[in-house]
């Protein structure tokens, strides 16, 4: 077994722009907490993916890879192997390189799913995720595991299980009690900004989870709040999407 603690490690971000990345602080800090000294983190922006295969060939030591917007789904054809979950979905958000072998597998699920269990409740029992990007995907793909119904809500629906946000009105949001936002809608700095929904046809009843967190509270999650709703926002799924990234790398 090869003893991967002895030899420089590097991981990095690919992604664009990455000015306000989550992942490069939080490795940087396990990685002195853990005392793994030999391996380090870096973000790198690209806006095109064909220059991928470059950046692997210029850094011999990467061992894994976290992957954001916009190229979780372009970043598919560079890859030699995906996960279940991830050929399923359509959508990678973190790579495994072993010995010029490029893995592909989507933690977005396990960091949705573990985050938001615990808060779960019997009347959750439909659903509406904002948005139909990668992220909307790896929602819909644990809604679905737990047998709870939803649609997509999108600015241009295609299909019978996308809703556009016109048909939204205040009488028919009780109908959705879980309601999922996987839109960067709100994301700093356009903090203002926030999905088109009657929110005035929110209650108690609600449960409002934002995969943004950083404002740590949206207009989306505020205006939720202000109704009466329970609130959550996307760090937690971060932090486990994180260590399910580092589990992955250190696996043989």
């Amino acid at each position: 077994m090869t003893d991967l603690s002895a030899q420089h490690r590097l991981f990095g971000l690919v992604g664009y722009p990455l000015v306000h990345s989550f992942s490069k602080g939080y490795f940087i800090k396990r990685f002195h907490e853990l005392k793994e000294t030999h391996c380090t983190y870096e973000n790198f922006s690209i806006a095109d993916i064909s220059l991928f295969p470059a950046l692997i060939q210029a850094n011999s030591s990467l061992f894994g890879l976290n992957v954001t917007i916009p190229h979780k789904e372009s970043i598919i054809p560079f890859l030699n192997e995906m996960d279940e979950a991830a050929r399923e979905i359509g959508a990678v958000n973190c790579v495994r390189i072993r010995n010029g072998v490029l893995r592909g597998f989507n933690t977005d699920v396990f960091g949705f799913e573990m985050s938001i269990k615990p808060f779960l409740e019997n009347h959750y029992e439909r659903a509406l995720i904002l948005g139909t990007g990668g992220a909307s995907k790896a929602v819909a793909y644990v809604l679905r595991k737990w047998s709870i119904p939803f649609h997509f809500v999108s600015r241009n629906p295609t299909g019978d299980q996308e809703l556009s946000y016109e048909v939204l009105k205040a009488d028919v949001m009780h109908h959705f009690p879980l309601i999922i936002n996987t839109t960067p809608l709100g994301t700093y700095p356009d903090i203002d900004a926030c999905p088109s929904l009657p929110y005035e046809g929110l209650t108690e009843k609600h449960f409002l989870y934002d995969l943004v967190y950083n404002p740590e509270e949206t207009t989306f999650l505020r205006l939720g709040r202000l109704a009466g709703a329970k609130t959550m926002n996307g760090y937690a799924m971060l932090v486990q999407q994180a260590e399910r990234s580092w589990q992955i790398w250190n696996e043989e």
